[in-house]
Parts: C-alpha cells; sequence; structure tokens
C-alpha cells in the first residue's frame, strides 16, 4: 500500500512540473509567433528603401490607377511604402555614356555600328558615341512615355532607335563626299539637334554626340575622296606660294623705286645747293676768302725762311728780297 502511494505522489509530481514548464514555455512560443507574424504581415504592408545621390526614384502605383506623369510622385531619400499596393523606380540622373562600334572590346560584345544612307543612296557606316542625362523633375515623364524601369533598356533599345532614325533623316540632305569630308561637323550638330528634339518632351538632355574615327565608306569612293582633298590642298599651297612669289617681287620693286627716288631726291638737292654755292659767288667774296687764307698762313708761319739745299757745284737759286723796316 505504501509502495502505490509512493507511484501515484511521483506521478503526481512530475505532472505538475511538465505543467509548470509549459506555463512558461507557452506563453513564450506564442509572443514569439504573434511577432514573426507581425514581421511577416508588416513586411508585406510596409517597406523602406534608400535612394541614393545620383538616383531619382518614383513611386508607381500598381494598381494602375495613375493615369498621368502628374500623380506619380518623385522619391528621394528614405522611403517607406506599401509594396502591396506601389512599387518605388530608380532610375540615375548623372550623365550616361554610350557607344555602340563594331569593336567586341567597346560596349557588348558583339558588332552594333551604325548605318545610314547619303544623299546619293551610298550606304556608310559608323562607330557612334551618345552622352546625355535624364532630369530629375521630369523622371515621372520619361517613365509614363518609355514605360521602362531599367535605363538599359531605353539606352540600347529605344535611343538606339532614334538615333539612327535621326542619322538617316540628316544624311538624306548630305552628300558622302559632305558627310566624309569639311562638313562633318556641321552634319553631326544637325544629327544632335534631331535627336535632342525627340527627347525633349521627356526631360532627356543630350550632352555629346560624334563619330568614333573616321566614318567607313567604299575604299574606292575613300579614295577618290582623299585624291580630291590633296588635290585641293595642292592647288591651295601652289596659289600661296604664288602670292608669297608676287609679293616679294612687288617689295623689291618697291624698294627699288624708293631707292631711285631716293637718289633723284639726294642728286636734286646737290644740284640745288651747288647752284646756290654758285650763284652766291662775287668778286668781293672771292678776294674774301683769298685774304682770310692769306692771313691763316701767315698764322702758322714759324719766323724760319725757307731754305734749299746747296750741292758742291750748287748756287743759290732764289734771293728773298729784304724787308723794309
Amino acid at each position: 500500500m505504501t509502495l502505490l502511494n509512493n507511484d501515484r505522489e511521483k506521478r503526481n509530481f512530475e505532472w505538475s512540473e511538465n505543467f509548470s514548464r509549459r506555463s512558461v514555455i507557452l506563453p513564450i512560443v506564442v509572443i514569439a509567433g504573434l511577432l514573426i507574424g507581425f514581421w511577416l504581415v508588416s513586411s508585406f504592408l510596409v517597406a523602406v528603401t534608400r535612394i541614393e545621390a545620383g538616383y531619382t526614384g518614383i513611386e508607381v502605383n500598381l494598381a494602375g490607377s495613375q493615369r498621368g506623369a502628374s500623380e506619380i510622385p518623385v522619391r528621394t531619400g528614405w522611403v517607406f511604402y506599401s509594396p502591396l499596393t506601389t512599387q518605388v523606380i530608380e532610375f540615375p540622373t548623372y550623365v550616361q555614356t554610350v557607344k555602340w562600334t563594331r569593336d567586341m572590346n567597346e560596349g557588348h560584345p558583339f558588332n552594333e555600328e551604325m548605318g545610314f544612307n547619303s544623299k546619293e543612296g551610298m550606304e556608310i557606316f559608323a562607330d557612334v558615341s551618345l552622352s546625355y542625362a535624364i532630369e530629375p523633375t521630369r523622371v515621372p515623364d520619361f517613365y509614363v512615355k518609355y514605360r521602362v524601369n531599367r535605363l538599359d533598356a531605353f539606352t540600347h533599345g529605344i535611343l538606339r532607335d532614334i538615333v539612327r532614325n535621326s542619322l538617316n533623316e540628316v544624311a538624306s540632305t548630305y552628300t558622302v563626299e559632305d558627310i566624309y569630308g569639311e562638313k562633318k561637323a556641321q552634319f553631326l550638330g544637325q544629327v544632335e539637334q534631331q535627336i535632342q528634339a525627340k527627347v525633349t518632351n521627356v526631360g532627356v538632355g543630350v550632352q555629346q554626340f560624334g563619330f568614333i574615327g573616321a566614318p567607313r565608306v567604299p575604299s574606292v569612293i575613300a579614295q577618290a575622296i582623299t585624291a580630291k582633298a590633296q588635290a585641293i590642298q595642292e592647288a591651295e599651297r601652289a596659289k600661296n606660294e604664288l602670292a608669297t612669289t608676287q609679293a616679294e617681287a612687288a617689295k623689291k620693286i618697291a624698294e627699288a623705286e624708293g631707292d631711285a627716288k631716293s637718289a633723284v631726291t639726294r642728286a636734286q638737292g646737290e644740284a640745288d645747293a651747288n647752284r646756290i654755292r654758285q650763284n652766291s659767288l662775287s668778286p668781293q667774296l672771292l678776294e674774301l676768302r683769298r685774304l682770310e687764307n692769306q692771313r691763316a698762313l701767315i698764322e702758322k708761319w714759324n719766323g724760319q725762311l725757307p731754305s734749299v739745299e746747296t750741292g758742291q757745284n750748287s748756287a743759290l737759286m732764289l734771293q728773298l728780297p729784304r724787308s723794309s723796316q
């Protein structure tokens, strides 16, 4: 009887101990479940993201109730939104540069060169570079217009088509020689204006557009254009040399004429001076000059009589008279 009571008491103790443990663990499990459930529900109801510098975000209503760009809010910094009803799409607003070339190591690993036709129908191929940026406040307009959530899809799809069409439109008014030669800058400027006109309404600004290297035309055409350019350069060089020679000749003629006129002027001056001197001479003036010369000689005399050398058979050749006092 005592053993039976002991077993019963032992079972009661174990049951009470297990119950007390369950009474402690159960609330913890319930609270943890509630927290996990709340986190799962809140993750579907509210989400947070950060729009970094150089990017602009827009919050798009997934229900499709937004009918225009003015109804799409622009987001920057920390953004809280409901992923069940809205989506935040980020677009870079810094300058994007794209290169479409046939070089497999530049851009995508396949031929992306641009082809277009000149006024004569000649097919031209070129490697092209384009830089553009989206105005941050116009991002909603950009999204409504093109409905893309990745800028690469716009760049290598829509924008590439715009560039190719603009090249063909403008090239149809230019000859291949103009595009390949001296009017290339003018041609590229018009193409850039054409591209800009097609994307201005969505806030896309073209920063730069141009060829990478020279456009590619058939070799025969390229050689003919090069030969013509060389001929023009040679003609221009010959023209410049002729102008230089003519200028040098004209300079020498002018110098000779100047020297002749100078000599005539000097001769004329000397003749006039001599004539004036001759006209100024008179007997009185000549006598005055003679007396002045004689006086100068007297002033220079040192008081010694002139002497002559005498030899064995020599005699006095001249006897000067004594001056009377």
